[in-house]
């Protein structure tokens, strides 16, 4: 079985360490194979990156030559694009947002969300909403860190349980790591759950196992109503490599 994991911009050292992580949780036997958008965002913090993304993400897999893949994980939490993939490819397509929110709600009766900026709180909630967990959300909270800032640090670790004390103020019973980027933070994780108490979940090692669920099950994604292959028609993908703001 081979997994594609998307990342959801173009910094090639993220890509490699949320493929270290899919790879420590997938099963003997799964390739896992990481993608880097080659146009986009350096890292995904608004509403303009999250767009951004998605359209470089979806082009990314449609210009894609590589060997035959079995499931595309997207590794991008509140990150928009999912609905279009799930158009686009013809494999079972499984988002950290969702999967880590569909795991969290097997474990306790609500799950809080631990994510790097507060302004991602809003894509992340809609992303929750669109995917029918939102109900189960107990908070989304920020560390005040960037993307782009995560690291094994003290700093980082602080910031983790100060966000992960607030959650499960809200009520939360479980932990769920609201950033791609912190799949390879496992040493400070763990250490904030073991002093909460708390189970904690990360998105891209859940949407990896039950992307190799659905493909062992032989199901993928329907095709009869939103998600239908998309209508044959001339499409303009335009000209990248032009800076913006």
């Amino acid at each position: 079985m081979r997994i594609v994991v998307t990342n959801c911009n173009t910094t090639q050292t993220m890509t490699e360490e949320i493929v270290q992580g899919a790879r420590a949780a997938a099963s003997p036997g799964t390739l896992v194979t990481g993608l880097t958008p080659g146009w986009g965002p350096e890292s995904a913090e608004g509403w303009l990156d999250s767009y951004l993304s998605a359209a470089a993400v979806i082009d990314t897999l449609r210009t894609y030559d590589g060997p035959p893949y079995d499931a595309v994980v997207l590794a991008g939490f509140g990150e928009h694009g999912r609905e279009g993939v799930r158009e686009l490819v013809g494999v079972p397509v499984v988002d950290i947002t969702e999967a880590a929110a569909h795991l969290a709600c097997l474990l306790g009766r609500r799950y809080g969300v631990v994510t790097t900026l507060e302004r991602t709180r809003g894509q992340i909630e809609d992303s929750l909403e669109t995917a029918g967990v939102a109900r189960n959300c107990a908070a989304v909270v920020g560390t005040g860190l960037g993307v782009l800032d995560l690291d094994n640090g003290e700093r980082t670790r602080a910031a983790l349980l100060t966000a992960a004390e607030r959650v499960r103020a809200a009520g939360a019973e479980v932990l769920v790591l609201g950033c791609a980027g912190m799949t390879g933070l496992r040493r400070s994780v763990e250490a904030v759950g073991r002093e909460l108490g708390l189970p904690v979940v990360d998105g891209v090692a859940a949407a990896v196992r039950l992307a190799e669920s659905l493909v062992a099950l032989g199901l993928t994604t329907s095709r009869a109503g939103g998600y239908a292959a998309p209508l044959p028609k001339r499409r303009e993908w335009g000209r990248w490599g032009r800076p913006g703001p």
